[in-house]
């Protein structure tokens, strides 16, 4: 069982290493870890190739989220486990094995977890994120605030069983973005759309 769940997590780490920002980009001759904010995920690839290359790049990075909770469903392996799954599939996109362990913020791969996990929490979640980025044209304040909020949430409207998986991601999220909290107080932090 514990090597089974192991090769799983590695699995999951592998499907959340897949860069698909960066090789969508890299299909139009763009090197995504040289343009923008150098991150590699749909809101630079937004500014930086626009609306279509970011739908893709955004669906990719939900689909490996919510396929890592899949597979470990289909094993039955229980529900902190699809969750680790899931944990798992967010580390491997923030530390890409395929780009020498760095990467992304892991957003939309932990709204695919979510969507899959817990899917109340994961239409809670979105919701306060478009609400936040409505209102404040930010996506980095959008995350802070729906993820900061989303262990709460879990507590309130799910299974408190789930509480330290929503509470890893919400602390991976925001150690991810301690760059945009940075920005943020000098006002320096893009908006949405916001071209470089």
């Amino acid at each position: 069982m514990h090597i089974k769940i192991a090769l799983l997590i590695l699995f999951a780490f592998i499907i959340g290493s897949i860069p698909f920002g960066v090789l969508i980009a890299k299909s139009k001759g763009i090197d995504l870890k040289q343009v923008g904010s150098r991150n590699i995920g749909a809101t630079n690839v937004l500014r930086s190739l626009g609306k279509w290359a970011a739908i893709l790049t955004l669906s990719g990075d939900i689909l490996k989220g919510t396929a890592a909770v899949a597979i470990g469903r289909y094993f039955g392996v229980g529900t902190l486990y699809e969750g680790l799954l899931g944990f798992s599939a967010i580390l491997g996109h923030n530390f890409s094995l395929f780009l020498r362990f760095r990467g992304g913020k892991g957003v939309a791969t932990s709204f695919g977890v979510l969507a899959l996990f817990s899917p109340q929490i994961a239409l809670i979640t979105f919701i306060i994120w478009l609400v936040i980025v409505l209102l404040t044209r930010y996506s980095s304040v959008g995350a802070l605030v729906s993820f900061g909020l989303m262990p709460i949430n879990m507590v309130l409207f799910d299974n408190k069983e789930k509480l330290s998986i929503a509470l890893l991601i919400t602390i991976l999220i925001f150690l991810r973005h301690k760059d945009n909290i940075q920005r943020l107080i000098q006002g320096t932090e893009r908006g949405v759309g916001e071209r470089q």
